[in-house]
């Protein structure tokens, strides 16, 4: 009898417990600078969460720095209570190589709450580029090998995976410029102080739909039908076999937090990316949203450790790390 009532108390405690989350405001902390596509997918994200939180306030904090492994730090190390979140993108992946040493473990540090979407790739060239499209490009590139600069946002940032893989792929060396955050990358692109950039479609769309840069191509399997990227081929149609590239986002919280407050965080997960408001802001951007099982914990952390098989051996190979 006694143990039936400590199981009753203990059941009366967690559900109590779940539908008093969130009691308080909650902190999702973005390991970018404000601006960028990161930013701007949580910024997103927070909004669609507000309902299914029960009105919760969500805060968007950025703690940018050393290709997004002190945000994610910070997260590690936060109270495991649902309260500190973390939103990062394909850099859960890759940190492990890029860094030959981490304050946290990736597989094993976080408790995975879900995927939220799929961000295409875009590579872009200054305004000021003689190349008005792909084929051209590749006759640009030719004739000015030792002179092309490859902007990207940071180590780790997407901006440098996808600038790895374009080098690799051309087989052209290019000199790399690396900047803190996609921000100042993209100013100074527009700008013409650097020529190309392989960035995430949630931060060129607008760009080059105004003209601020031009659109050579996107690395998808299929061309997008976004208004502003609808025009761009891809580059496995381009020449370029096998070469796909999508840059996802998934949250997080710390190892520990109780398993109803989780289990509360993935419900909202789920409704937040079913709101329409939320679609249709991704699909504008050029992302798409998940709907697939990765939504699910556990789907979600099977795929980044297939991930960190995938892009392990493709940063070793290039040789680049961090200390």
């Amino acid at each position: 009898m006694k143990k039936l009532l400590a199981v009753a108390v203990a059941v009366t405690s967690l559900f109590a417990h779940a539908q008093s989350f969130p009691s308080k405001p909650v902190t999702i902390v973005v390991p970018f600078a404000a601006g960028g596509p990161t930013d701007r997918v949580a910024r997103d994200l927070g909004e669609a969460l507000r309902k299914p939180l029960n009105g919760a306030t969500i805060i968007i904090e950025n703690v940018a720095g050393a290709g997004s492994s002190i945000g994610t730090n910070k997260v590690a190390k936060a109270a495991p209570d649902g309260y500190t979140l973390l939103l990062n993108h394909i850099g859960m992946s890759t940190m492990p190589a890029l860094y030959r040493t981490l304050p946290f473990k990736v597989e094993s540090d976080f408790e995975y709450l879900g995927m939220v979407n799929d961000v295409p790739m875009t590579l872009v060239g200054r305004p000021t580029l003689p190349a008005k499209n792909f084929t051209e490009l590749t006759t640009w590139l030719g004739q000015n090998k030792g002179k092309i600069n490859l902007g990207n946002a940071g180590l780790g940032a997407a901006s440098h995976l996808c600038g790895l893989l374009f080098q690799s792929a051309m087989k052209i060396d290019m000199t790399t410029v690396p900047y803190k955050g996609t921000g100042p990358a993209m100013t100074d692109l527009m700008g013409g102080q650097i020529d190309l950039m392989c960035d995430q479609s949630t931060n060129t769309s607008q760009q080059i739909e105004g003209k601020k840069i031009t659109g050579y191509a996107v690395t998808t399997a299929k061309r997008l039908t976004t208004p502003a990227l609808k025009d761009l081929p891809t580059l496995q149609e381009s020449g370029m076999k096998g070469f796909e590239v999508t840059i996802w986002h998934g949250l997080y919280a710390p190892k520990g937090t109780p398993a109803d407050v989780t289990a509360a965080l993935n419900t909202a997960l789920k409704a937040a990316l079913k709101d329409p408001e939320f679609v249709k802001k991704q699909e504008a951007l050029g992302a798409l949203v998940v709907t697939d099982r990765r939504v699910e914990p556990a789907e979600h952390k099977k795929f980044v450790a297939a991930e960190i098989a995938k892009w392990g051996p493709i940063i070793k190979a290039a040789g680049e790390y961090a200390d």
